[in-house]
Protein backbone atom coordinates (compact mmCIF):
# COMPACT_ATOMS: atom_id res chain seq x y z
CA UNK A 1 0.00 0.00 0.00
CA UNK A 2 1.34 3.41 -1.01
CA UNK A 3 0.73 6.63 0.91
CA UNK A 4 0.86 10.01 -0.82
CA UNK A 5 0.11 13.53 0.34
CA UNK A 6 -2.79 15.52 -1.10
CA UNK A 7 -0.58 17.68 -3.33
CA UNK A 8 1.05 14.63 -4.90
CA UNK A 9 -2.36 12.97 -5.32
CA UNK A 10 -3.64 16.02 -7.21
CA UNK A 11 -0.61 16.28 -9.49
CA UNK A 12 -0.21 12.52 -10.09
CA UNK A 13 -3.86 11.45 -10.09
CA UNK A 14 -3.75 9.64 -13.45
CA UNK A 15 -0.63 7.69 -12.44
CA UNK A 16 -2.21 6.76 -9.11
CA UNK A 17 -5.39 5.58 -10.85
CA UNK A 18 -3.28 3.37 -13.12
CA UNK A 19 -1.73 1.76 -10.03
CA UNK A 20 -5.16 1.28 -8.49
CA UNK A 21 -6.41 -0.34 -11.71
CA UNK A 22 -3.58 -2.86 -11.30
CA UNK A 23 -4.87 -3.73 -7.82
CA UNK A 24 -2.77 -1.47 -5.58
CA UNK A 25 -4.35 0.54 -2.76
CA UNK A 26 -3.32 4.17 -2.38
CA UNK A 27 -3.76 6.11 0.87
CA UNK A 28 -4.06 9.88 0.60
CA UNK A 29 -2.80 11.77 3.62
CA UNK A 30 -2.93 15.31 4.96
CA UNK A 31 0.06 16.26 7.10
CA UNK A 32 1.00 12.58 7.30
CA UNK A 33 -2.41 11.48 8.58
CA UNK A 34 -4.49 9.23 6.29
CA UNK A 35 -7.76 10.80 5.15
CA UNK A 36 -8.82 8.69 2.15
CA UNK A 37 -8.09 5.45 0.37
CA UNK A 38 -8.20 4.74 -3.37
CA UNK A 39 -9.10 1.12 -4.05
CA UNK A 40 -10.00 -0.81 -7.19
CA UNK A 41 -13.66 -0.63 -8.20
CA UNK A 42 -15.68 -3.77 -7.60
CA UNK A 43 -19.16 -3.60 -9.11
CA UNK A 44 -22.11 -4.59 -6.96
CA UNK A 45 -23.59 -7.99 -7.61
CA UNK A 46 -26.92 -7.75 -9.43
CA UNK A 47 -29.99 -8.21 -7.26
CA UNK A 48 -31.89 -11.42 -7.66
CA UNK A 49 -35.61 -10.71 -7.46
CA UNK A 50 -37.78 -13.44 -6.03
CA UNK A 51 -34.87 -14.98 -4.13
CA UNK A 52 -37.12 -15.86 -1.18
CA UNK A 53 -40.23 -16.71 -3.19
CA UNK A 54 -42.24 -19.34 -1.37
CA UNK A 55 -40.11 -19.05 1.78
CA UNK A 56 -41.87 -16.11 3.44
CA UNK A 57 -45.47 -16.07 4.62
CA UNK A 58 -47.25 -12.86 5.52
CA UNK A 59 -50.33 -13.22 7.67
CA UNK A 60 -53.56 -11.77 6.29
CA UNK A 61 -53.90 -9.52 9.36
CA UNK A 62 -50.28 -8.32 9.56
CA UNK A 63 -51.28 -4.66 9.19
CA UNK A 64 -54.14 -4.66 11.70
CA UNK A 65 -53.65 -2.96 15.07
CA UNK A 66 -55.08 -4.22 18.34
CA UNK A 67 -58.08 -2.05 19.32
CA UNK A 68 -56.34 -0.48 22.37
CA UNK A 69 -53.35 0.67 20.31
CA UNK A 70 -55.57 2.05 17.56
CA UNK A 71 -57.63 3.90 20.19
CA UNK A 72 -54.46 5.40 21.68
CA UNK A 73 -53.50 6.84 18.29
CA UNK A 74 -56.97 8.20 17.65
CA UNK A 75 -57.06 9.85 21.07
CA UNK A 76 -53.87 11.88 20.36
CA UNK A 77 -55.27 13.62 17.27
CA UNK A 78 -57.65 15.97 19.04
Amino acid sequence: MTQVNIHEAKTQFSRLLAKVAEGEEIVIARAGKPVARLVPWTPDKPRVFGLFAGQVKISDDFDELPAEIEAAFEGEQG
